[in-house]
């Protein structure tokens, strides 16, 4: 309760004799009180004379009346004062220094805290991420010097939650720091930050208390893998009961033999399907039969960059990562690219095989790579109910316009050194074990060259204002130093041959490093090395088709791939994600990324193979289905990526929990679409 309260109720209470006595309890009951003439008639009844105790009762009565006055006030005023304690929250300091505040609005990732500074100087509040390397301290508010000695001034702020982030509190106008404190802030929470001296004044005590504890967001992510892990143990249950041999039977004598055999074998395929599995693996990929695990590894990625470009629930871990590291969102779009090299393999040896002359595979190559540029052109530019777009502001990168030029490039070098026949090569050979290699030298040589070319450029290429190698963010990165330079050469060659106007206007740099310049992470100088994970998956495929009736060297050779790609990784980043020769990058798509994901690949490719093409412990469904229809379901999420079912109204927009419900459901019903158009085989090539 405020101080001025309690005292206003003190001195009523010091009054209440002297009101009594203008108080008459002759016009008022109380409970345990009785009446005046009540009163009267009781000390009637107890005088023992009745003229001795009319006079007694005559002269008592005023010193009475004010015993009964005071007893009535003391509890009006009891009363007075619970009333005031229920309906004032409990204080030490008066009103003037806590004036009413509305407190701000929270978004998602955001939190509040109150700084109370009981210093006698104006207090700057500065803040500094975790994920932003070599940053400036930005600015968050000042704080008021207190308004009295002991009657703190109280500002109130919003910080963000989705790193840790470092607090400096430093005196104005002097700007000498006082203190500094660490602390990741959790979401929706409320915290307070006291700013005081104790017993030394020269001394600065800076200490942060948590007043609501903060929501857990990440429980949403928890309950949506239980549902889908629940849905995946269903559907193996249910496959499992529809393979005994007493359902087949039951369905057998209740319907059409060939439509029972139709709904009971699955995409694991039919009971008596099961050849020996040597004669069925020996078969090449393209002329026999399809390899289930290069479809399934391509759908899962596909499905992991569906649902993070719908928005992946708002979490920062589903998103591009601001510079250097890696998240979810940068691991799958060199999956889709390695996995189009090693589709490019196959297919090249599967047409030469059948006869297929190499000018004609190399105008078909160029015709897909002209329809992959032309369709993510119109993707990337959506101009719907907006009248004509304008040449001006026209984006020429993006990711099928890499696709097209990768798969152009690593198409033509495959053309040129693919053999028509893999079984006249002696096993026993001393430079077998690296024939993928050896046999296709010349196209290695290109692949090499091309690498130099990038490393070359991008840190020799003069870049104005900029030191030479720059690999940095700009903006507030590197202490501000170079704030238009973001992205080095890479940024440079995009600007100047293609115009600022025609590449990507926001990229993920701005929202930690508040970049200004444009930048594309789809540019230039980058489709060098997605050429690079383009050609390691066509190693991939050059293993597959050597080895195809040996399914241990396949795994083992892919296990050796990941390992040597791994190590080089280490080597280029010194294990570190700042601190290396060249970081992980996926917006400059650096060399160290191309190496890291190219190892994840080759690891998770083997894994997939065993499981499904291998051992058949699983169909690759529901990754299936996309991966055979993935040019569709790409352009398709990103045509309807605005309208119903995909995106609606939402009740809290500030909640994980609603974008991530929506962000699944969009994603699955597209997985739902590719099965529909699985079963009417239905497929868009190009």
């Amino acid at each position: 309760m405020p101080i001025y309260l309690l005292n206003l109720i003190w001195s009523l209470t010091l009054k209440l004799p002297v009101l009594g006595m203008y108080f008459d309890p002759r016009h008022y009951h109380y409970p345990g009180i009785g009446s005046g003439m009540e009163r009267r008639k009781n000390i009637k009844k107890k005088s023992g004379y009745q003229g001795e105790g009319k006079r007694e009762t005559g002269e008592k009565r005023p010193k009475m009346a004010q015993t009964v006055g005071e007893k009535g006030l003391y509890l009006l005023a009891m009363i007075v004062l619970i009333c005031a304690i229920r309906v004032v929250p409990l204080s030490a300091v008066p009103p003037s220094s806590h004036p009413h505040r509305k407190s701000p609005v929270l978004k998602m990732d955001e939190a509040i805290l109150t700084v109370s500074n009981e210093l006698q100087s104006d207090m700057v509040v500065s803040w500094l991420s975790d994920h932003c390397y070599q940053c400036l301290f930005q600015p968050l508010g000042e704080v008021p010097a207190a308004l009295e000695p002991g009657i703190p001034s109280v500002v109130d702020f919003t910080v963000g939650t989705q790193h840790p982030l470092t607090l400096q509190l430093n005196s104005s106008p002097v700007n000498l720091e006082q203190c500094r404190l660490h602390f990741h802030f959790g979401e929706h929470g409320k915290y307070s930050l006291w700013v005081k001296n104790l017993n030394d004044p020269s001394e600065v005590n800076c200490s942060l208390v948590t007043e609501t504890e903060p929501v857990n967001s990440y429980l949403p992510i928890l309950f949506a893998f239980l549902g889908f892990t629940g849905l995946a143990v269903l559907a193996a249950i249910g496959n499992s009961i529809m393979r005994l041999q007493v359902v087949k039977n039951l369905l057998l004598h209740w319907g059409n033999a060939m439509e029972t055999d139709r709904l009971i074998n699955s995409e694991l395929g039919p009971s008596h399907r099961l050849v020996e599995s040597s004669v069925e693996a020996a078969m090449p990929a393209t002329a026999g039969r399809r390899l289930r695990s290069l479809d399934t590894f391509r759908g899962f990625s596909l499905v992991i960059m569906v649902f993070v470009n719908y928005g992946g629930g708002r979490y920062w871990f589903f998103r591009h990562e601001s510079w250097n590291g890696l998240t979810v969102a940068d691991l799958v779009f060199p999956w889709f690219v390695f996995i189009m090299g090693t589709s490019i393999a196959l297919s090249i040896s599967g047409s030469l095989r059948r006869g297929v002359f190499r000018s004609h595979l190399l105008g078909k190559v160029l015709w897909r790579s002209v329809q992959l540029f032309l369709i993510g052109l119109i993707v990337i530019n959506p101009n719907y109910c907006q009248g004509p777009l304008s040449w001006d502001s026209l984006r020429i990168p993006g990711v099928l316009q890499r696709l097209a030029f990768s798969y152009l490039v690593v198409s033509s070098l495959d053309l040129l050194v693919a053999r028509v026949r893999l079984d006249n090569f002696p096993m026993d050979a001393w430079w077998y074990p690296v024939c993928e290699c050896l046999l296709y030298w010349p196209a290695w040589l290109c692949v090499v060259f091309l690498e130099a070319l990038w490393l070359y450029l991008t840190f020799l290429l003069p870049v104005p204002a900029c030191p030479n190698g720059y690999l940095g963010p700009g903006g507030i990165g590197d202490f501000g130093q170079y704030p238009n330079c973001t992205g080095g050469a890479a940024g440079f060659i995009d600007r100047w041959l293609l115009g600022e106007s025609h590449i990507y206007q926001t990229p993920s740099s701005r929202v930690v490093f508040q970049t200004k310049v444009p930048f594309d992470p789809e540019g230039t100088l980058g489709s060098i090395n997605s050429i690079l994970m383009a050609f390691l998956g066509v190693q991939a495929g050059k293993i597959l088709l050597h080895y195809r009736d040996l399914h241990s060297k396949i795994i083992s050779r892919f296990l050796i791939w990941g390992f040597i790609l791994g190590a080089l990784s280490a080597i280029l980043t010194k294990c570190s994600k700042d601190h290396g020769f060249i970081p992980i990058n996926k917006n400059l798509w650096s060399l160290s990324y191309v190496t890291t994901l190219s190892c994840f690949a080759f690891v998770l490719l083997g894994v997939v193979y065993y499981i499904v093409d291998v051992k058949r412990w699983w169909s690759g469904a529901p990754f299936y289905y996309p991966g055979m229809n993935s040019i569709l379901v790409y352009v398709g999420h990103e045509v309807f990526e605005e309208y119903f079912p995909f995106r609606w109204r939402m009740a809290n927009s500030q909640l994980h929990a609603e974008h991530l419900a929506q962000n699944l459901v969009a994603t699955s019903i597209w997985v739902f679409i590719s099965f529909v158009l699985y079963r009417k085989k239905i497929f868009w090539k190009i």
